[in-house]
């Protein structure tokens, strides 16, 4: 089975490798290969190097070196470099990263002053992390440079700051008035992407932000058309429990474009090419929910608590793409 997944960072990540690991366990499917497409609208430059978050937290995530308690960032990690640069007097201190960490991006970095595009330079990231070997391909969702912003009020007016100052920085406590997607209308899908929805056997959209991880990429022209007319079923797993997020900002963000924070709305943003969608026992009735799509409430929590939990509802998507009619 050819297996496609948009995806952000930590959620999307950890239901991922509950998917590969749902996969491995059924000797039907152990063979299948899953293509993710990741989202770049987060990226930034920090300290002369360009960083690709949601991209990294997949690499270390599927591969095995993630920070487990934080969900991102490198397992064992130090910031001897990190703790240099503020003794320097070098800002953004608000974002820290770690000694491992820096290794990603000195490379990324290098390897894009070579000429290397980020799907290349991503397929070289995950050969060190072994993903091909599990059947798994990581694609950025474009080559082009994108990144979000946040437009905030503050006493003096409208400002717009990038996207990883409001959500890291100011933990999206100050109210977004409206995101603005710098390059995106000019951005066209990385190699490769509309390839692997036109192939697909399933695609399946994971619990990541509907607005600044799906939403971005859903936004490169080219791919919610891809989607409108691939054959495969697209199923869903709901980001939201009980209105709210279990980690992250999501509802920050629901509210920024003026969307509720229940499950059934967040169906809503993909009703155009969703067949099914997957959400907690207690959001079944959170809202009306699309006309042909098929809602099912998973049978407990719609919770990652563990890598355990995270293969159960993951494999209950699967079950639900294989019984979804398109």
């Amino acid at each position: 089975m050819k297996i496609v997944a948009l995806a952000g960072g930590v959620g999307g990540a950890r239901f991922l490798r509950g998917l590969r690991d749902a996969l491995d366990a059924d000797p039907g499917l152990a063979h299948s290969t899953l293509t993710v497409i990741a989202n770049t609208g987060d990226d930034i430059t920090l300290f002369g190097l360009r960083v690709s978050p949601d991209v990294d937290t997949l690499l270390y995530t599927l591969g095995g070196g993630i920070d487990e308690a934080q969900g991102w960032g490198r397992a064992e990690e130090s910031f001897a470099v990190q703790g240099e640069l503020a003794a320097y007097g070098v800002q953004p201190q608000w974002f820290a990263l770690g000694d491992k960490d820096f290794g990603t991006h000195i490379a990324r970095s290098l390897w894009l002053g070579h000429g290397l595009t980020p799907t290349e330079i991503t397929a070289r990231l995950a050969e060190r992390w072994g993903l091909p070997g599990r059947g798994i391909t990581i694609l950025p969702m474009t080559d082009a440079p994108v990144e979000t912003h946040v437009v905030v009020e503050r006493a003096g007016g409208p400002e717009a700051i990038h996207f990883q100052q409001w959500w890291v920085a100011e933990r999206a406590e100050t109210r977004a008035e409206k995101f603005v997607v710098a390059g995106l209308d000019r951005a066209t899908p990385a190699p490769g992407v509309l390839e692997a929805i036109g192939a697909a056997d399933l695609v399946l959209l994971p619990p990541s932000n509907p607005v600044v991880s799906i939403g971005i990429i859903l936004g490169v022209p080219g791919v919610r058309e891809a989607l409108r007319g691939t054959p495969a079923p697209i199923v869903g797993v709901a980001p939201l429990i009980g209105g709210r997020p279990v980690r992250g900002h999501a509802d920050a963000c629901l509210r920024a474009i003026g969307v509720d924070s229940t499950a059934a709305a967040v169906a809503g943003l993909y009703a155009d090419f969703l067949d099914g969608w997957l959400v907690d026992p207690g959001d079944l009735e959170s809202g009306p929910y699309p006309d042909g799509m098929q809602v099912i409430a998973h049978d407990g929590p719609l919770l990652m608590s563990d890598r355990q939990a995270a293969a159960r509802i993951a494999r209950a998507s699967l079950d639900l793409g294989l019984s979804v009619n398109v």
